[in-house]
């Protein structure tokens, strides 16, 4: 089973078990996958039906099946080749006259259809490294290689996409705005009302289409700025801290789009991206990177990492440090520490969360909730 097989079997899934709103966004995915005016027309149709008969679930499952069937016979068809490196960052680094901080070395590598995450506590370097791989910045160290083809400075910028935290102000209504993008970059005329209105649609932004710029919350506002980026046709974003004006449920939303509109199939993005909301982005990334006053440190590395086999267990807990320490000495504690309201504790390497797990039960430990971040950057932040 290769790759678009595999992703058309979990979207089968989802027609199995009825989950239409992430259905809705795949079948957008595999309809702009076709680029064809024809499908473009059909999935439009769907939607709107969907709109006047959303109680309808026999037939909503029928009509989604009809499509999907339909998608797969032409995309089944279609060549594409596998994932290739887009962007590599050699040794990059950014200092600056006059003062103390500075950036690097810093080493990446995106390939197309990856995400890399930046973390780090706030002013360790993450916009800083995001402008310099898009160029805003430039480099007192090392350099950045685009590994896809592009005219000139204009022509690599269009491919290369950047989305700062705060974007600029727009004026009129979104659609008409979108509809400018997408007519500056080589739709034909006839398709880029229905690029569009498949764009909106893919991010939730369906009937806010006329809505101005002062009308939509800071969040909207972002998942329009991705709107008009993804209308570009970039090879990469890179986006600061797209989940810092979400809620929880959006901010595992607008993670789960990145992660399909990266991976597909046909026309992938490497995307780097930025954000204080930890756990989430590991779920989500293929690479983390964690930079602290500017250095980098990876997450899955392997060498000189001092707790890279050991287990560590971040928990919460009503008992004191000296009730918890005694408890946990039978399973090898070897460190203890208080951060922010949380305990991290650090064991051997041959203990496990089952262990941990057991040894709360026999002691009558009272957790209120604990995670296993051995494997998570969030040990570099207690470090």
């Amino acid at each position: 089973m290769n790759e678009f097989q595999r992703q058309f079997e979990e979207v089968r899934e989802l027609l199995k078990f009825e989950d239409y709103g992430l259905l809705v966004k795949r079948v957008i995915d595999f309809t702009l996958d076709t680029q064809s005016k024809s499908f473009y027309i059909k999935t439009l149709a769907l939607l709107d039906w969907l709109d006047a008969n959303e109680n309808n679930t026999p037939a909503a499952k029928q009509q989604f099946s009809e499509i999907l069937e339909d998608l797969y016979a032409y995309l089944k068809e279609l060549p594409y080749t596998d994932p290739k490196n887009i962007l590599q960052a050699n040794a990059i680094q950014k200092k600056y006259a006059h003062s103390s901080f500075a950036l690097g070395p810093v080493n990446l590598v995106l390939n197309e259809g990856d995400i890399i995450g930046l973390v780090g506590e706030n002013g360790n370097g993450k916009t800083t490294l995001l402008r310099l791989l898009c160029g805003e910045l430039s480099a007192t160290g090392g350099n950045v290689h685009y590994n896809f083809d592009y005219k000139d400075r204009y022509d690599l910028r269009a491919q290369l996409v950047y989305i700062p935290q705060r974007t600029e102000t727009w004026r009129g209504p979104m659609f008409e705005n979108l509809v400018f993008t997408a007519s500056s970059y080589g739709y034909a005329p006839d398709e880029i009302n229905l690029i569009v209105e498949l764009t909106v649609a893919r991010l939730g932004l369906r009937k806010y289409r006329k809505h101005a710029w002062k009308n939509l919350s800071s969040g909207y506002k972002m998942r329009f700025e991705l709107a008009r980026m993804l209308l570009r046709k970039p090879k990469v974003l890179l986006i600061d801290e797209p989940l810092a004006n979400l809620d929880i449920i959006a901010q595992q939303t607008v993670l789960e789009d990145f992660r399909a509109i990266a991976k597909s199939v046909f026309r992938p993005i490497g995307i780097v991206l930025s954000s204080q909301q930890l756990y989430e982005v590991e779920k989500t990334s293929d690479q983390v990177i964690f930079l602290k006053q500017g250095v980098q440190k990876n997450l899955h590395e392997t060498a000189g990492e001092k707790d890279e086999k050991h287990l560590v267990i971040e928990f919460e807990c009503d008992w004191t440090q000296s009730q918890l320490n005694a408890a946990l000495q039978g399973m090898g504690l070897i460190s203890l520490q208080f951060n922010g309201g949380t305990y991290i504790a650090t064991f051997g390497q041959d203990q496990t969360a089952a262990d941990f797990m057991s040894t709360a039960v026999e002691n009558k430990i009272t957790i209120g909730y604990f995670r296993n971040i051995s494997n998570s950057t969030r040990r570099f932040f207690v470090s």
